[in-house]
């Protein structure tokens, strides 16, 4: 084939590439939700969330949280932080913590993740309630 052959081939061939790329995402395009927004007050506390991709709804696995605090900022008090310990996946876009809710109230989880394949870093901050 002569180069003039092949970069018509290769002009043609360009907009069926750029036809099935797959569409990029954007990090606001992913969020954190709990699955339960009232639990029990006490120690050994079992905090899930999911992360969900909002262009779908499905889950979205294999995500880095290298950023996690538990803290009473919704009842003005931030300074009182109590630990997370990440447990096991149990099933694939779900991440759990093990905690102590050690006062009634509202609680303030604040994550920073890093999603597989994706540019930049995805903050959220969820409220919850601790309920005697």
């Amino acid at each position: 084939m002569t180069s003039i052959n092949t970069l018509r081939a290769l002009a043609a061939a360009l907009p069926l590439a750029l036809v099935s790329l797959p569409a990029l995402a954007d990090i606001k395009d992913y969020a954190f939700r709990l699955t339960q927004d009232e639990l029990k007050q006490g120690d050994g506390v079992i905090v899930t969330v999911q992360l969900i991709d909002r262009r779908s709804g499905k889950p979205v696995p294999d995500a880095v949280i290298f950023s996690k605090r538990l803290d009473m900022e919704p009842d003005g008090m931030a300074m009182m932080a109590t630990p997370l310990e990440a447990l096991p996946v149990s099933e694939p876009g779900s991440y759990r913590f093990k905690t102590n809710l050690t006062m009634a109230g509202g609680w303030r989880l604040s994550l920073g993740a890093k999603i597989q394949g994706e540019t930049g870093t995805l903050e959220n901050k969820l409220t919850l309630k601790a309920v005697p």
